[in-house]
């Protein structure tokens, strides 16, 4: 990959500053526009890097938007190194951050004051299925990288499985993640 310029980091900074404001339901629900972004059109990061940088932040204690940063690091460290994956960190950090911040502390400031209308109750109800949405196309990313094969019957059958079990049982998801390694490991999926 070539070095990135100013514009390349403007862009990439208002890009994420776009999806900040799209991110209801938190960032991870923005996933499938950043594999868009980065991997398809900008070819800024590969599938692997991709999802690797989903999965680590997940797996990583800490706030669920881990993933942006190292999103951000693997850019400017295919662009020139450690000194630009540092760069990349804060350029995606602070775009993915602050608009929402902002806005979400102004919103509840209003909301709360307002609590009682009848379009804000209406509001919070209607948020619940977008989220839902949304959630699902980020696993659909994230179980297919960018190769949409419904034949590959494996992938969705553990896929369909494990959604039922975390609808129906109080399982702890780290024990689906060890088998979801394990068959990967032996190259089920």
């Amino acid at each position: 990959m070539t070095a990135l310029s100013s514009s390349d980091w403007l862009d990439l900074f208002a890009h994420f500053a776009t999806l900040s404001l799209l991110s209801v339901g938190g960032a991870i629900t923005t996933a499938p526009d950043m594999h868009r972004y980065l991997v398809d059109t900008r070819h800024w990061l590969t599938d692997p890097q991709f999802s690797a940088s989903i999965a680590i932040a997940q797996a990583a204690p800490g706030p669920n938007v881990l993933f942006v940063a190292l999103m951000g690091w693997n850019v400017g460290l295919n662009a020139g190194g450690l000194p630009l994956a540092a760069l990349g960190l804060v350029v995606a950090m602070v775009g993915i951050l602050l608009p929402s911040t902002t806005l979400t502390y102004m919103a509840a400031k209003w909301g709360q004051a307002n609590r009682e209308l009848r379009a804000v109750r209406a509001f919070k109800q209607g948020m619940a299925p977008i989220v839902v949405a949304l959630l699902v196309a980020t696993g659909w990313i994230l179980a297919t990288g960018s190769k949409y094969d419904v034949r590959d019957w494996p992938l969705w059958l553990v896929t369909g499985v494990t959604t039922l079990i975390v609808w129906r049982t109080k399982l702890h998801l780290l024990w689906l993640l060890g088998a979801g390694a394990v068959l990967g490991w032996f190259g089920l999926v």
